[in-house]
């Protein structure tokens, strides 16, 4: 097979996303046995669930220049270390703050690999594989939750359920750490330190039939571009990062993480009598998210980014709007309710993971030039954070004060804003070389002329 070691490199990789996805949707189940364990009260149980994402903006904004200067296999690698003492160090916590501060360890592996990985896997990647390998990691963050939600059912029944749950998560870091021991850092960053040699082995690797001395100098031309003010800003840049701290602000403000971490306590407040129950119906939600996601996988580079992002937004606009509805003619629809509600929640989440789940992550390791793509993204992904911690926080004060249907519909109008900036904003990067798409920004083509 011509890509197999290519697609060996990006499955690897994507471990990455695995256990970020593993880490978000675990707490979700565990948090239920949690607070029977302690009995914590309404804020300790907000801050344990967002002490994750507190962790995750510090790791997203201390190590974007580390990428750059370290090379992005070391930096994943050490994303690996994270998250297995973290797991460990949640697993054994004597009380509610030690596990709060050990979740806000691996909280910083969170934050790191979430721009790293992407990064590493765009960097490796042929321009028409690079949607489809970078979906990798998306479709991983969705098998994680899965997993997590596996992991919930089983040790639901068991004596210190919660800490089975969260040590799990020692089982694929140590896949990634061991992975990743046997790969080779981007043929871009290997440029960017001039050792050539081995750039053009990696290559070879990835993409045999390629003219290397071509793609060699594209990438120096793009370096030497830039090579004696790396940081400064330049006006060109202006767009770039207007796509791709909109795009977080896209994935994260249309609702996606008050599902993921919230879905259980939903589905006990939709009408499901027990924790076990709730959780069952939680992995349900988690193997639609898994499914769909492989839609997106197989989509990105046929169809393009936009298309699917017009789809999955128009769809989640409607589920949004639907689900406001269910709360509004709760007492019409009496015991039915629960199952619009879930009805409403699937619906989304199909469109979400057909859509908006991989294509911005997808488009965030596409857009920046390539001196400073490291540090960009990892802008981008601590807006993500930032947006993920204040969607989190808000939610139960939202659902509380003004109630379901006004909570999502909010979540519904800023899904129509959203669709408008994809139109105006975004470009369509399918088939486009990171080089090209560089040039284009520094020529002044709109976004929609890409």
């Amino acid at each position: 097979m011509k890509y197999l070691w290519l697609y060996i490199i990006a499955v690897i990789a994507s471990f990455g996303g695995l256990l970020s996805g593993y880490d978000t949707g675990v707490i979700s189940g565990a948090l239920l046995f949690i607070n029977e364990s302690w009995n914590l009260s309404d804020t300790l149980q907000g801050i344990l669930v967002s002490s994750v994402l507190i962790g995750a903006v510090v790791g997203a904004a201390t190590n974007g220049v580390l990428a750059d200067i370290f090379g992005r296999k070391k930096i994943i690698m050490t994303t690996a270390v994270i998250f297995i003492l973290g797991s460990v160090m949640c697993a054994f916590a004597p009380n509610i703050i030690v596990l709060i501060l050990s979740r806000a360890f691996v909280g910083l592996a969170v934050g790191i690999v979430n721009f790293v990985v992407p990064l590493y896997i765009s960097e490796i990647s042929p321009k028409h594989l690079r949607g489809t390998l970078v979906s990798l990691y998306q479709w991983a963050i969705t098998s994680g939750i899965l997993f997590s939600y596996f992991i919930n059912v089983a040790f639901s029944k068991s004596y210190y359920n919660w800490r089975w749950m969260l040590f799990a998560g020692v089982i694929p870091g140590l896949i990634l750490f061991i992975g990743m021991l046997f790969m080779k850092d981007t043929p871009r960053w290997l440029i960017s330190k001039n050792r050539i040699d081995e750039a053009k082995d990696v290559f070879l690797k990835i993409e045999p039939d390629t003219d290397l001395d071509k793609e060699i100098n594209d990438v120096k031309k793009t370096l030497s571009s830039l090579e004696n003010n790396k940081l400064s800003f330049k006006k060109w840049m202006i767009m770039p990062f207007v796509v791709g701290i909109g795009m977080m602000f896209t994935q994260i403000c249309t609702g996606i993480n008050t599902i993921i971490y919230y879905a259980p306590t939903i589905f006990k407040s939709a009408g499901f009598d027990s924790n076990i129950t709730a959780i069952y119906a939680t992995a349900g939600i988690g193997i639609v998210n898994f499914l769909m996601t492989i839609v997106a996988v197989y989509f990105t580079d046929r169809l393009g980014r936009k298309p699917l992002l017009y789809f999955g937004l128009t769809g989640i606009m409607l589920s949004l709007f639907a689900l406001s509805a269910s709360f509004v003619f709760a007492d019409i629809l009496a015991d039915s309710a629960k199952w619009v509600s879930v009805t409403c929640l699937v619906t989304y989440i199909i469109c979400f993971a057909m859509s908006l789940g991989p294509v911005a992550f997808i488009l965030v390791s596409e857009v920046f030039p390539l001196s400073i793509r490291g540090f960009s993204m990892s802008i981008c992904v601590l807006s993500n954070f930032a947006f993920n911690f204040f969607v989190v926080a808000s939610f139960p004060i939202l659902l509380n004060r003004i109630g379901g249907a006004w909570t999502f519909s909010i979540f519904g109008f800023i899904s129509i804003l959203c669709i408008i900036f994809v139109y105006f904003c975004v470009p369509e990067t399918k088939g486009i070389s990171l080089e090209q798409i560089e040039e284009n920004w520094k020529n002044g083509i709109k976004p929609r002329e890409f």
